[in-house]
């Protein structure tokens, strides 16, 4: 059940339901009121000046404010549902955030601002605003315990992680998944009358490759399905806290009183900077260890930069790496190796960007309360260059760079958007996944640069000042080497790209230039000093987890008029954002060259099915609070769906058809059970039943198979008849064998198959293609490889079987290759090498086409690299004219779950709206421009 979802919102706004009057005589008017969507309680509500009840805290007169105003807000039991997590005060200023809390549960993005000034003992509230959901009615009894949570988590993340890349075999002595989960009790997802789940982090490595996996996963406590899911490490291209503060803190215990220092060091660039360190007596050594920006009595809270050279970069995120020292010298002058290590990068920048948020805004350290900054660096992907940064919430991370990119830290800007990760996490603490993401991204970009330009004195009007990471670079230069570049001109209507949560997190750095450049063009015409407080004032004043592009608009715009920007500086920033489309409905104009059969489905973790002139899909309702339920219609558009499934609370996923049956999986709390019916109708009958499915489900004629996992993620493939389902037939699931990805067709099955083939000093594994005859049982290997080789999913139809391969996993890019049924004949419609390469991990077949999913090899963030279907004659020859079909769409969006209906029609679903449709083509589009 790949966790894609939808990229709009992360969770849609709910319907409202209004509170009950209080009969007082109705309140002043406020200057401005901007209604919520579709919630009873306003968005933003601006120009009051109203005395705050009460000389208690400053929590406690804001709830006390919004309880006397009942009918402006229309929150019911402001005290009880609003906990206080937060209060900023600032030149008489108090700024209150209310986490809503649903009968004692906390509600995913619900949080309320007031705003208040205090003068003469008394506080004046001059704004408030936010998302207080009032339409939740759902219960807050869960029937999944945590232990379920936990496995449904982790076997959601495995496969969403097989569903994005071929399968590789695990890493030698990981033949058992290396993914781990913690739950951290109920949350309402605020949909509709609210979904409870239970909140689970799944932290680790990915199988195969070792990469760093920090993902949040919110399973529904009900039926025990995970709904949304998104990752928690906020790269440049939260863990269990607790945990790594008592690790950090005990490797700092280990350094002994001494003295604070000046100390120096040459940067990356060249320069020769002064550093802020520490002078550890009995080690007789100097620390990257700076006291004096965070004074704290026992030295426990510093700004340090730690030695992580060597380091995977699957041991450090999410968690502290046991054993490692800050980075040490024998004189206060650090030499070579700090510098190449990027060390001393880290630690000088580290404190130009401190700087910059306590001088210019007030603000003490990351979480405006002295916390302690840390740094690691020369992270590696085992012993292999890592060309990235981090914040996981915890902790800066830095890769060491290859040769070309200089160690990550080695660009201000780089550091900058990183740390102010950290200040967006304990501020408006944007999710980051969809548009709230691309803001979190879009403000670190904001403020990266700002500290760059500021500390370099780059004039804000020049052409490279909106350059992320140009300095990174050996060779290349500014504009060849910058990853990103807020003055690209990107506008909503043009570049916005409607993603699915398994791509850049839904579009968190491919939509960020959209916001992030109409703030930087603010900032050239209104000047650095006065944009930087508006934006700061913004982020931390007004903007809330869940808000979008729109509602980003409108705290920029209110901020400013707090600051008393008003006429022309009012009107800069709206041309700012309406140059970047950045306007209320935008999402309504963007546009798709695909027939759409079903929309709005509002699920995530579900492919859909199709076959003999029919499509299926699972659906929820309009605002996405029900569980799944199955729906069938015809391909051709004629008629109207019809619900196969029932509405019996459990999740029904994954659906296939042959045109005559409907086969999916229905997850409840007790399990996971294959079902059937008839397009006709009638009863829908229990096939089989499991701990656990996987998400692929094939049927045709008489044969239904379906992917599944034993106990300890080992996965297998079942083949059972509809005519008598009790006669099951496993491949796989064992601990050296196991079996993926079926496919089904005129009585065959094919899959995929990973073994262990010898025993030895080293054990030796292979992977192998095969072809079952469903009535004679008789298997036939159609080829095989070794470990090394990478595997996507099978597809067969009467005359061939299809499947991906990645023989060369330098490369970047996979084959799609063909063979007859007997194994013979194999060829690649698409190469691995050449021009045209591409990485495919998905595939479906008719008799007449092959369509794959796939996207480019180490190609910069753009829509052509992201997720696109191109089809390919399927039995043409390879290289031959015609047998490439180009691209099935030029949808702008992510294109995903492919399924053939039969000769080149194609349906899928997409996510170029914001929401996520069944679309259909019936034949490939060829080019795009």
């Amino acid at each position: 059940m790949a966790l894609t979802g939808v990229a709009a919102l992360v969770v849609p706004a709910v319907p409202a339901g209004a509170a009950a009057g209080t009969g007082a005589p109705p309140p002043p008017a406020p200057g401005e009121v901007v209604p919520g969507q579709r919630t009873a309680t306003p968005a933003l509500v601006q120009g009051i000046r109203e005395r705050a009840p009460g000389t208690g805290s400053a929590a406690a007169a804001a709830r006390a404010h919004l309880d006397g105003k009942r009918e402006r807000y229309r929150i019911e039991h402001a005290r009880r549902d609003l906990v206080p997590v937060g209060t900023t005060a600032s030149g008489g200023r108090e700024t209150v955030r209310l986490q809503q809390r649903h009968r004692g549960v906390p509600v995913l993005g619900g949080q309320y601002v007031v705003r208040m000034e205090r003068k003469a003992g008394e506080r004046i509230v001059t704004g408030t605003s936010g998302r207080y959901f009032t339409g939740l009615s759902t219960t807050t009894t869960a029937e999944v315990d945590e232990e379920l949570a936990v496995e449904r988590a982790v076997d959601g993340v495995l496969d969403d992680l097989a569903g994005r890349q071929l399968s590789k075999p695990p890493r030698e002595g990981g033949e058992e998944t290396p993914l781990r989960g913690t739950d951290h009790g109920l949350v309402v997802l605020p949909t509709g009358a609210g979904v409870l789940t239970r909140h689970v982090t799944v932290r680790g490595t990915v199988p195969a490759t070792g990469e760093p996996v920090l993902q949040e996963v919110y399973v529904d406590a009900h039926a025990g399905y995970p709904v949304l899911a998104y990752s928690g490490i906020k790269t440049f291209g939260a863990p269990d806290r607790a945990a790594d503060r008592s690790a950090a803190d005990a490797a700092r215990q280990r350094v002994r009183a001494a003295g604070d220092e000046k100390g120096s060091g040459v940067r990356l660039d060249g320069t020769t900077v002064a550093l802020d360190v520490f002078r550890d007596e009995e080690g007789g050594s100097y620390l990257l260890r700076d006291r004096t920006r965070i004074p704290d009595e026992y030295g426990a809270r510093a700004l340090a930069t730690w030695d992580a050279r060597g380091r995977n970069v699957g041991e450090v995120s999410g968690q502290w790496p046991e054993g490692i020292e800050q980075f040490a010298s024998p004189a206060p002058e650090f030499g070579a190796e700090a510098t190449e290590a990027g060390a001393v990068d880290a630690h000088w920048a580290a404190g130009q960007v401190y700087d910059y948020f306590r001088d210019k805004h007030g603000r003490d350290s990351l979480d405006g309360r002295g916390m302690g900054i840390d740094s690691l660096v020369g992270v590696t992907e085992f012993g292999e260059p890592y060309v990235n940064a981090f914040w996981d919430g915890r902790k800066m991370v830095y890769g060491s760079g290859d040769e070309e990119y200089r160690p990550l830290s080695a660009a201000l800007d780089v550091v900058g958007h990183e740390m102010t990760h950290g200040v967006v996490e304990h501020s408006a603490n944007l999710v980051y996944a969809g548009q709230s993401g691309a803001l979190n991204e879009a403000v670190a970009d904001y403020f990266g640069n700002a500290v760059e330009a500021d500390v370099l004195g780059t004039p804000v009007t020049g052409p490279d000042s909106g350059l992320v990471g140009e300095r990174l670079c050996r060779t290349k230069g500014p504009r060849e080497c910058a990853l990103r570049d807020l003055g690209d001109g990107r506008t909503t209507a043009k570049s916005f790209l409607g993603l699915d949560f398994a791509n850049d997190n839904g579009g968190v750095h491919l939509n960020s230039t959209i916001f992030g450049g109409a703030l930087w063009d603010a900032r050239e015409e209104l000047g650095a000093d006065l944009t930087d407080r508006i934006v700061y004032k913004a982020l931390t004043e007004y903007l809330t987890p869940l808000d979008g592009f729109t509602e980003g608009r409108a705290a920029v715009l209110a901020a400013a008029g707090d600051l008393g920007v008003a006429g022309s500086g009012l009107k800069v920033l709206r041309g700012a954002f309406t140059a970047h489309g950045i306007v209320p409905g935008w999402e309504l104009a963007l546009g798709a060259d695909s027939e759409t059969l079903f929309d709005r489905i509002n699920t995530t973790g579900t492919g859909l099915g199709a076959g003999g002139g029919w499509w299926t899909a699972s659906r929820s309702n309009e605002d996405g609070s029900e569980p799944y339920s199955v729906w069938a219609g015809r391909a051709d558009g004629k008629g109207q769906p019809k619900l196969i499934s029932p509405n019996d609370g459990r999740y029904h996923v994954n659906p296939a058809t042959d045109g005559k049956t409907v086969v999916w999986q229905a997850y409840g709390s007790a399990g996971v059970e294959i079902l059937a019916r008839s397009l006709t109708g009638g009863i829908v009958r229990t096939l089989w039943s499991g701990r656990s499915g996987g998400s692929v489900t094939g049927v045709d004629g008489d044969v239904v198979t379906f992917g599944f996992a034993n106990v300890g993620g080992r996965s297998a493939v079942a083949y059972l008849s509809l005519k008598d389902p009790a006669d099951v037939t496993t491949l796989g699931g064992g601990t050296y064998r196991r079996a993926y990805a079926p496919s089904v067709s005129d009585g065959r099955i094919a899959y995929r198959e990973w073994r262990r083939v010898a025993l030895g000093a080293r054990a030796v594994y292979a992977w192998r293609i095969l072809v079952v005859d469903v009535v004679t049982g008789e298997s036939t290997v159609i080829q095989e490889y070794p470990d090394t080789t990478g595997l996507g999913p099978t597809a067969i139809n009467g005359t061939h079987v299809f499947w991906l391969l990645d023989e060369d996993p330098a490369d970047g890019a996979t084959a799609l290759r063909r063979a007859a049924l007997d194994g013979s004949e194999a060829a690649d419609l698409l190469p691995e090498y050449g021009p045209d390469a591409r990485y495919a991990y998905d595939l479906t077949v008719s008799e007449d086409s092959a369509t794959i999913l796939s996207r480019l090899p180490d190609a910069p963030l753009s829509n052509e690299a992201g997720p696109k279907l191109h089809q390919f004659a399927a039995a043409g020859t390879p290289g031959a004219p015609g047998t490439y079909r180009g691209r099935v769409s030029c949808n702008r969006g992510a294109q995903t779950h492919p399924a053939a209906v039969g000769s080149s029609q194609v349906v899928w679903l997409d996510s170029t709206t914001g929401t996520t449709d069944v679309v259909t083509r019936t034949r490939p589009t060829g080019r795009c421009d």
